[in-house]
């Protein structure tokens, strides 16, 4: 089993994430891309110590961006996970 601390990297704090915090109890996390959904679920229940019930995870290709020529390159791309957590489980923010 992989390092906690090496699966999730940080907690991404946005305006959505916050709404969603509050209403319905999901936290968004960065994420290492080879990590899957039970990998993410034991890291932040080993990490934050609170109970998960659900996870879902998105990829994000990385954008096309233009240099100072004509030549293009790419950004880095990253996984997002939004963790939902149990009913009296909570994460501070803070």
């Amino acid at each position: 089993m992989k390092d906690s601390r090496l699966i999730v990297k940080k907690i991404q704090i946005t305006e959505k994430s916050t709404r969603l915090a509050e209403a319905e109890n999901k936290y968004f996390f960065l994420v290492t891309a080879s990590a899957n959904k039970l990998e993410i679920k034991r890291a932040v229940e080993e990490l934050y110590k609170v109970s998960v019930s659900k996870v879902n995870t998105v990829n994000y290709s990385g954008k096309l961006k233009r240099e100072r020529t004509m030549t293009y390159g790419r950004t880095a791309g990253w996984k997002r996970a939004v963790v939902t957590l149990a009913k009296g489980s909570k994460i501070e923010l803070t």
